[in-house]
């Protein structure tokens, strides 16, 4: 069976997440007046963890019950994979009785080879290129605060990890403009800017990326798996701080988002992560609300 995957932004149509974007706000105003849809009543979401999580497992599960279904996780001791049991084989399993599928992955392969021997969709809730649950939610986020991002001026400081590939990949398919400033040898991966050349560009200048910008965006220096490079990556990225003098060079009423968890002090200050221009625990908030209309997309599409 032949069946539509969310594992990065590129899987959807320009167009597909603009109408996600709006069924989000939809369902956001239903679920505060009590309406929901229950597009998956009788249904069931099998969520495959392989990293630790907050935000995607609550809004994952809380999602599948606000549309009327069922969501059942699994940690990696939980399954027969911890013994050795092929991800071609649970992902037969496991699409044999689920109707959804999301995996949180350090390897995006693991990820695709789910993907490929799955009867249902799969959805990426983290691997190690790419985030695009996160981008959904910031994405609305912006939309709600500031109207369309398209034409927008977007900032990344900090890290070129999976976030900031799918803040690339969002650059495309929104048609917006993306500035990253990473630390030299810490830049995305160069495919994927070359894909997304007309809309991102690299720079090693904070203060050049946020310059004008509407949004500025950051995220944790240290990403899960490499705890070993904490102390090294402090003192390389010391100068990419996210700070209130940086804020100022960015337009008057900009945005200030990160997707959680932050280290104050770190890679932003207190000043501005808890000041008038962080809009990060709307972003949160928000990872519910566009997870919700991405999975009734996937089971009305």
């Amino acid at each position: 069976m032949t069946c539509r995957h969310f594992l990065s932004l590129l899987d959807f149509s320009s167009e597909d997440l603009q109408q996600l974007i709006e069924k989000a706000m939809e369902l956001k105003t239903g679920a505060r007046q009590g309406q929901l849809p229950s597009v998956m009543r009788g249904k069931t979401l099998a969520m495959v963890f392989e990293k630790a999580s907050t935000r995607t497992r609550v809004s994952f599960e809380i999602g599948a019950n606000q549309l009327g279904g069922s969501a059942l996780f699994l940690s990696p001791g939980d399954s027969q994979m911890s013994r050795g049991e092929s991800l071609a084989d649970t992902a037969r399993v496991l699409s044999s009785m689920a109707d959804l599928v999301v995996m949180r992955t350090l390897a995006h392969e693991r990820l695709t080879e789910v993907a490929q021997h799955s009867q249902v969709p799969v959805i990426n809730a983290m691997s190690d290129t790419s985030h695009p649950c996160q981008l959904l939610a910031d994405i609305l986020t912006f939309v709600e605060h500031r109207g369309s991002i398209t034409n927008a001026t977007v900032a990344w400081v900090g890290d070129g990890n999976n976030v900031c590939q799918s803040w690339i990949n969002a650059a495309r398919q929104f048609g917006f403009n993306l500035r990253v400033a990473t630390p030299p040898g810490y830049e995305p991966d160069s495919d994927i800017v070359a894909a997304s050349k007309d809309y991102a560009t690299l720079s090693d200048q904070p203060e050049d990326a946020v310059l004008g910008a509407d949004l500025v965006v950051t995220d944790t220096w240290t990403s899960i798996g490499m705890e070993s490079e904490r102390a090294d990556r402090e003192a390389i990225f010391s100068n990419y701080r996210v700070t209130s003098e940086l804020m100022h060079q960015a337009s008057k009423d900009a945005l200030f988002m990160h997707c959680l968890p932050a280290y104050r002090g770190k890679e932003v200050d207190a000043t501005v992560i808890d000041g008038p221009q962080s809009v990060v625990w709307d972003e949160a908030e928000n990872r519910l609300h566009a997870q919700k209309a991405l999975m009734f997309m996937l089971l009305t599409d």
